[in-house]
């Protein structure tokens, strides 16, 4: 699938950090409010709240709640009442239908664009995770965290339902219309959940019907509820935004100083405070312990002495050097550390430290000399070109393996190409055979690097016919692409023919 041209940075929207702060822990859902709910929320009023019921031989009956599809409620509308699968009568029995939805008038929400609503409902959680106890949130009066989720105003719609009631005797019937029209006027649903207001607008006179030699009461009536829609098909789009409010720590103090005076404002940076006592203080505090600033080994101090708060005193510490960051310091030498470790200057002018030196970082110097063996390296040289020893007496000994990634020069031959070279082995046939002495091989002889004597007989074993020829009576020369080899049949002692078979084992190039 081709992917899509980045939006430019002028045509984006500005982030809104509140719809996409991560929510996987949380147990606080996207709310959706649908049409099944409301029918849900009729259901559990009735059968959990009302608990509708008959007397019947002396035995309670609960009256079921069914909600009719089109075809029972074709039948109802037919028949006048509902049989089972055995086409037995269903009673007592409640059924209701939702009949219209229309949008309420009286509370129009304007949200311009129902996939970007601008109205939304705000709520809090009592509980949050970032509250967990801590002694700090006690002594330090730490305000709580507020977890606040934040809902778009649902579209509000009226609902019409349908209800039939069936019964075996009036008494029965008397008892559930009471009970219903008592709840008129209520909110249907279930607690901490979703509640609907509904009105019921009239109620049918109870008729009775003979069945099948039963005896059967219905009573009609229709109910207008009041309810909203969020629909969960828009939580994609639009979800319940999570904010969470700062943490705020409360210091309490009698202090008449504004927070402006001590940081400062945008256009005044340079603030400068100043604490004095308040009216009707003596001057001066004399201190219950005096303060005596004595100089020190290095160290001189202007207006050394006694103070003890009487009055005001300036003292003026300084050393024998200025010793800045931009300054050039000099100490004969510098002791650090509990172990006396000693860096001094010798008589060459030379830095000397008299113990060993351990760099964690790169030691970079313009020349690296060492005066005696090294006994022991941890670290590798990274680039550039070494050079050890100076002499071609000097001998340079390595205790371990020696492991080397590019190739080695000794006396002027790379052991790299010289390895090569070396194991270069390959087999061959002759291609044509001119009698008596001459056989011809489709093959390139391979080069000796240098240092090494040039490829010649002797680095090549040929066979004729699986016999072993002596390299006494054999030469072999290079014709361009063809490597012949040149027998002297005399000292051999026989003729080659056109059906003698010779190979070749030895130093081609592939």
């Amino acid at each position: 699938m081709a992917r899509e041209k980045p939006i430019p940075r002028s045509a984006r929207k500005e982030l809104n950090r509140g719809r996409i702060r991560s929510r996987d822990q949380d147990n606080v859902k996207n709310i959706s409010v649908g049409l099944m709910d409301i029918d849900a929320a009729i259901m559990f009023y009735f059968n959990n709240t009302l608990k509708l019921s008959v007397e019947e031989n002396g035995e309670s009956i609960k009256v079921p709640l069914m909600y009719a599809n089109p075809e029972r409620w074709a039948m109802v509308q037919n028949k006048g009442y509902l049989v089972d699968n055995k086409k037995q009568l269903v009673i007592p029995l409640i059924a209701f239908k939702r009949n219209s939805i229309e949008k309420d008038p009286n509370l129009s929400v304007d949200k311009l664009d129902p996939k970007d609503p601008k109205l939304f409902y705000t709520f809090q959680r009592k509980y949050s995770e970032k509250n967990r106890y801590d002694k700090f949130s006690v002594q330090q009066g730490l305000n709580k965290v507020n977890e606040l989720y934040t809902v778009a105003v649902p579209d509000y719609v009226t609902l019409t339902y349908d209800f039939v009631i069936w019964t075996s005797y009036t008494e029965q019937m008397n008892k559930i219309v009471e009970k219903i029209i008592y709840s008129e006027g209520s909110y249907w649903g279930e607690d901490g959940k979703f509640k609907f207001r509904t009105q019921i607008d009239n109620y049918s006179d109870a008729s009775e019907v003979s069945v099948n030699s039963e005896r059967l009461i219905r009573t009609n009536f229709s109910v207008t509820l009041s309810g909203y829609l969020i629909p969960e098909e828009f939580n994609n789009v639009v979800t319940t935004q999570k904010q969470l409010t700062p943490k705020r720590i409360l210091i309490g103090d009698d202090v008449s100083v504004n927070l402006t005076d001590l940081v400062g404002t945008k256009d005044t940076r340079d603030v400068k405070i100043t604490v004095t006592q308040g009216s009707g203080q003596k001057p001066g505090i004399v201190l219950d312990s005096e303060l005596n600033i004595i100089p020190g080994t290095g160290v001189t101090v202007l207006g050394a002495g006694v103070f003890d708060g009487s009055e005001d005193k300036n003292y003026t510490f300084a050393i024998g050097q200025d010793v800045g960051r931009d300054q050039d310091v000099i100490f004969n030498t510098m002791q650090i550390g509990q172990n006396s470790f000693i860096i001094s200057e010798r008589e060459d002018g030379k830095a000397q430290v008299d113990t060993d030196w351990v760099v964690l970082g790169n030691v970079i110097a313009e020349n690296y000399i060492v005066s005696s063996s090294v006994t022991h390296m941890t670290q590798s040289f990274s680039s550039g070109s070494t050079i050890f020893g100076d002499s071609i007496d000097d001998t340079h000994q390595f205790t371990g393996s020696l492991t080397v990634s590019g190739s080695v020069t000794v006396d002027g031959v790379t052991t790299g190409d010289t390895n090569a070279y070396l194991r270069k082995c390959f087999v061959k046939k002759a291609d044509s055979i001119s009698v008596p002495s001459t056989a011809s091989f489709t093959a390139v002889t391979a080069s000796a690097p240098s240092g090494i004597a040039a490829t010649n007989e002797q680095d090549f074993l040929f066979f004729i016919n699986g016999q072993y020829m002596e390299h006494d009576a054999l030469k072999i020369h290079q014709a361009g692409s063809t490597f012949q080899l040149h027998i002297d049949t005399d000292s051999i002692g026989y003729d080659l023919e056109s059906d003698d078979e010779i190979i070749a084992q030895g130093k081609f190039n592939s």
